[in-house]
Parts: C-alpha cells; structure tokens; sequence
C-alpha cells in the first residue's frame, strides 16, 4: 500500500478548494443569506419558524449570527411529508430521495439541476480526496433506489472521471468475482459490508490483499480506527471515511484526505458547520473544541435550491479541528457515536462504537458482533454476542468471551455478558449494519 505524500498536487484542487480564509468567509456569508431568504420566502415551516424566534433574513449580519436562527430537526422533515420543505415548484424538481422511514415516516429529499451539478461535484471532490483519479474503476456497493449512498457515489466518481461498475448492495459471492475480473481499484461501502466481503473473499479461497482495490471509501454509518486497521490489514488498501446524510444533500458533504486520513475536511463553500453542546444547544467554540470538547453537529446549506437546510441537527457527535491536507476547510472528527444511538445502561452512556474497539483487538474473534438488552427484574442487561474467527480453539473462545467483558467493563464501566458464537452465525450487512437489538420491552419482568 504506497502510502502518500503529505500534501496534494494543486492541479487536483478546484476553485473552492483554492479560496482563502477571508474569501471563504465572504462566499459563506453572501450564500448564507441568499439561503436563509430563499428558505423564508419560499417554505412555509421556515417562515414559521423564524417568526416565532422573532428573526428575519435580513438579521444575519456575520456568520456569528447564524446562531440566533432555530434549529431544524427530522421531526420538521416528517411533519412536511412528503414535499412540504421544498423551496422550488415541482417542475423543477429532477429528483426525489428519501430515507427508509424505519422509525417513522420517511424524510423525502429534492433535487433540481443545479443541485445534482452540485452533488456530483462534491461527491467527485471527495474521490479525489481519496486518492481517486481519472481512468480509475469504481466499484459501488451502496445501495441504489431511494437511498442516496449508491446514485450519489455513481454520479460523483463519473464526475470525477472513473468508471463505474454499479454492483449496489447484496449478492455477495458475485460482487466478490466481480471485483477480481472488472479488476477495480476504489471500492464505495459501507464499511460493515466491506467487512462481509472480507469474509466471502476467505471464503472462497481468496487472499483479499491480492485483489486490485487500492482504496475504500467508507461511510454511511459510524466505524473505529480500529476498524479501520482491520479493513486496510487485511486487504491493503487505504480506508477513508466519507460522511453525509440526505437530508443535507447525500455522501460528500466531507471526507477525509488520503494524504493524512486524520479526520474529515467538511466542503465549507457548500455546507456551513457548527458544534452545538446537546443538552444546552448552545454553540461551541474554536477553544473550546481544540481543548478536547465534542458535540452535536449542525449543517446548514449555502448552495442549495430545491431543499435549503437551517441549522440541521445531525444528532452525530463530533468536533471541529483546523484543516490540515485541504488548509482552506475545517475538519470534523471521526463520527464514533450518535446522541440518538446512545444507550443508557444502569446509568452509564454506551455506544456502539466503545464496544467495537474493544472487540477489534481481541484475538480469535472476528469484528461481527451484536448487542443485545434485556430486563430481569428493574435490572437493564447488556450481552455482547460475538462471532468465533473460524481457527479459534474452545479455549481461545473462552479466553476473548473473559477479555472483552474485562475490556468493556475498564473501558466504558459496565459489566456484560459475553457469548462467542460460531462463525458466519450473525445477520451479514449489505448496508448498514444492525448492531444494538433492545428486547426490555419483552420481557420487562424477567
């Protein structure tokens, strides 16, 4: 895996990338308050909403004063169903995306030329980020349909000149040939599906690191640096994050830079960020976060037009740190929890990702795991259920089931249950991965 040089060749950068920090600032404000004014004048929600905050439009003076405008919320979107956030007529919508509504009602997301122009933009920004270049094949494996991960990937790596092989998600022992004829060398996944096609490589017989992928690009739902040791281990590559959401506008609202991987430089001159504290919404400052602080990150839009974003809550936890490999951006830390994704067991915060770590270094298992809650009595359980690599002995099983109840117990402060399952026994993910199973509602009583 070669490995970089430090900084990019300038003939990579576009012209938002090229702009100065005072250019920069100027370009922010100008789109803010076109998109503040383009949202109050044309979504009634928005028009409401700044009313009863008693702003306008025109009180946003500095970019400080972003700050006095509410928040937006996937409540709002839900609340609008289906196209009552859009900002344009519906003859000028060429798209519609949508999340999957598991937990509710669906927030549907709109597109005009100009903003799938954008998106294409910001996705091929990101490729080239990742140390994709033209004439590179690009092997898409999220999932197309409502779900903005795979046409947002396809449309952004032709952007950026590759070719793309469409292979979306599922039908695992296929892609897997595919990768070795078509002979690519990015891959677009999430990375718990690249982690099934890790497994269905060794399957079938393979050494993943003989294969052509040079580089992962991975998102679409929060991953450790440990897992990302384990992905470029065994496959030798280079594994980046990408980040986005739809209500936003899709993947590539960031990435990280392969030059460093050492966080995710946000596309500011599209998408403005903030770091809210979420208990008390107020915002965080540049100190205060490079003094360690963390919170919930907010975006609002500057670009776009079909679905202007006011201050979205994102309910992903994060901190802003200055650029390094793309000086004119700001990075956001990895994701590695959401305030929505927390689970409170006997008092204590967990998330997902805490006991991810701890699994990714304990020897003899592999990193397919879930979390399974339970009630006996008043008494919240947590059993962390993990799957055996396939040459573990019966005493290595009981070895790791001990390391990683003491590793979560030193490392997050509660005590699990560990159960070391067969291999290939868990659910496989061929999108995002399904970790955290809540069954106290079932058996409240014990």
């Amino acid at each position: 895996m070669p490995v970089p040089t430090s900084t990019p060749p300038a003939d990579l950068l576009d012209a938002g990338e090229r702009l100065s920090p005072d250019e920069l600032r100027a370009h922010q404000l100008k789109q803010l308050r076109w998109t503040l004014r383009h949202a109050y004048d044309n979504v009634e929600l928005y028009r409401r909403k700044f009313d009863a905050a008693g702003v306008t439009p025109d009180d946003c003076r500095s970019l400080a004063d972003l700050a006095r405008f509410p928040f937006t919320t996937k409540a709002d979107l839900r609340e609008t169903y289906p196209f009552g956030m859009f900002a344009v007529p519906m003859e000028r919508v060429r798209r519609i995306h949508a999340s999957s509504g598991t937990t509710g009602r669906p927030t549907v997301v709109g597109y005009t030329d100009g903003d799938l122009d954008l998106w294409a933009d910001v996705v091929a920004r990101s490729i080239r980020a990742a140390g994709g270049r033209p004439g590179h094949k690009v092997h898409v494996s999220y999932g197309y349909g409502l779900f903005t991960g795979g046409l947002g990937a396809h449309y952004g790596a032709e952007r950026a000149g590759c070719t793309v092989i469409p292979a979306s998600g599922g039908m695992t022992a296929r892609q897997v040939q595919i990768i070795q004829d078509f002979q690519p060398e990015i891959i677009m996944v999430t990375p718990s599906y690249m982690l099934t096609l890790l497994d269905e490589f060794e399957r079938q017989g393979v050494d993943p690191r003989s294969t052509s992928l040079q580089v992962g690009i991975f998102g679409a739902e929060p991953w450790t640096e440990e897992m990302r040791r384990e992905i470029e281990e065994r496959l030798d590559i280079h594994a980046v994050d990408i980040y986005g959401l739809s209500e936003v506008i899709g993947p590539g609202v960031a990435s990280e830079c392969v030059e460093t991987k050492d966080g995710l430089h946000i596309w500011e001159d599209h998408f403005f960020p903030e770091v809210v504290d979420p208990v008390t919404d107020e915002v965080l400052d540049a100190e205060e976060m490079a003094a360690g602080g963390s919170g919930e990150l907010v975006f609002t839009s500057l670009t776009k037009e079909a679905l202007p974003i006011i201050r979205y809550r994102t309910r992903d936890l994060t901190r802003l740190l200055p650029g390094t490999a793309r000086p004119a951006f700001r990075r956001m830390e990895k994701v590695t929890g959401r305030s929505d994704d927390m689970i409170i067991l006997r008092g204590v915060n967990v998330f997902p990702t805490q006991i991810e770590e701890v699994v990714l270094r304990t020897p003899a298992v592999a990193p397919h795991f879930q979390l399974r809650l339970t009630r006996s009595g008043r008494l919240d359980r947590m059993e962390v259920r993990v799957e055996a690599r396939p040459d573990a002995t019966s005493s290595e099983r009981d070895a790791a089931a001990a390391e990683i109840a003491r590793g979560v117990k030193d490392g997050v402060g509660i005590s699990v249950a560990v159960t070391v399952v067969d291999p290939e026994t868990l659910e496989r993910s061929v999108g995002k991965i399904k970790r955290v199973f809540d069954l106290r509602s079932q058996n409240p009583e014990g």
